[in-house]
């Protein structure tokens, strides 16, 4: 194996590592490349709710407690396949394409290249390298990373960084998610009978709220956030009965509510008056939240993350990571190679310079926590 972050890439790409499906097979390819870039690998792992066996690695350079960890993820989202040749690395001039070439699996052949580079009798503090399983649906791997790892939990690492993918710009914040689901029942018969009973009719009143609530949302500043571009959170419904055909009452309806979470924002008041809406009227609810993800733009690994690059200023983003599951562990910082605007994209690459940037900006900051 060449310590090369085009051909590594190209290596990661070409294992179909989608969330829905297990994660082994290109696991056990990552852990091979994290040992022979000098890593000892911790290996966890659980099965979903689909019952498909999920693997996350820790992988640990170097003796002592605190130092950096770049923090990754293998999973990707569907590859729209029918589309284009999703799961083949190839390289078209200064970009590498293919599904997870940018999302992640190209920052996270950065990292272990970077890391390789560093001779172990060299550090005066460890390195540790985390690939997570299910960050695209829900942050599963992390979570059972940042709360199982020996690791993790051994060298308690003073630094994070997060190699989603920023364009190299040093990311301090970006927001997180809310979902409620709510589901009303009726009863399906065929409209000429007059016996059925529709949901979507049951569920209209709570609908036209919701139309009402989303127009408030946007002016009320408990749910905005100047730092962020847009400062709103994107409150949105969608709604199914589930392909009911018109001459038959909906036996189902159900709406989905989601939106954006921010710090300091009162996202939790608004689901529980979500979900109190909800029930008032009998209806079925569940809901979902998660948290942002804020650090201090003048902390020492921002600031740090900001000279590595040039002086770029800190900045946030409205898209998620796996970062808010480590944020009582480490301070962090979101940097990677490659814009979020090709991640889960037909076409989907990274830029082959910046890629080679990554690893020089790792490097830096290796040289600057751990050496």
């Amino acid at each position: 194996m060449g310590l090369d972050p085009v051909e590594m890439t190209k290596e990661f790409v070409d294992v179909k590592s989608v969330s829905r499906w297990s994660n082994a097979a290109i696991s056990d390819l990552v852990e091979d490349r994290m040992k022979a870039c000098g890593l000892e690998v911790e290996r966890l792992s659980y099965e979903d709710e689909n019952g498909e066996l999920k693997v996350s690695l820790v992988g640990r350079k170097g003796e002592g407690e605190g130092g950096l960890a770049f923090l990754s993820h293998t999973d990707t989202v569907p590859g729209q396949e029918q589309d284009w040749d999703a799961y083949h690395g190839v390289v078209d001039g200064d970009r590498l394409l293919g599904r997870g070439s940018c999302d992640m699996k190209g920052p996270l052949a950065c990292t272990m290249i970077a890391v390789a580079k560093v001779d172990a009798d060299q550090l005066k503090k460890p390195l540790i390298v985390v690939a997570t399983a299910d960050e695209e649906v829900g942050g599963g791997g992390a979570h059972q990373v940042a709360t199982e790892s020996g690791i993790m939990s051994a060298l308690r690492p003073d630094y994070g960084v997060v190699a989603e993918p920023t364009s190299l710009t040093p990311v301090y914040a970006h927001k997180g998610a809310a979902h409620v689901v709510v589901t009303a029942h009726g009863r399906a018969a065929h409209t000429s009978t007059g016996l059925g009973e529709s949901a979507n009719f049951k569920i209209a009143p709570f609908l036209a709220e919701m139309a009402e609530l989303s127009e408030r949302i946007k002016e009320d500043e408990r749910y905005r956030n100047a730092e962020f571009n847009p400062p709103s959170n994107g409150f949105n419904m969608v709604i199914t009965d589930y392909d009911t055909k018109q001459n038959v009452s909906a036996a189902r309806s159900t709406c989905h509510v989601c939106f954006r979470t921010m710090p300091d924002d009162h996202s939790e008041v608004l689901v529980k008056e979500l979900v109190s809406k909800a029930e008032s009227y009998g209806f079925e609810v569940s809901s979902t939240i998660s948290r942002p993800f804020y650090a201090d733009p003048s902390s020492p690994i921002v600031q740090l993350a900001s000279e590595v690059t040039g002086g770029k200023r800190p900045e946030t983003v409205p898209y998620g990571t796996d970062a808010p599951h480590f944020r009582e562990q480490l301070d962090m910082v979101v940097l990677g190679p490659g814009s979020i605007e090709r991640a889960h994209t037909v076409g989907e690459y990274v830029e082959i310079p910046q890629l080679y940037e990554a690893v020089d900006i790792y490097s830096r900051m290796i040289h600057e926590v751990c050496l």
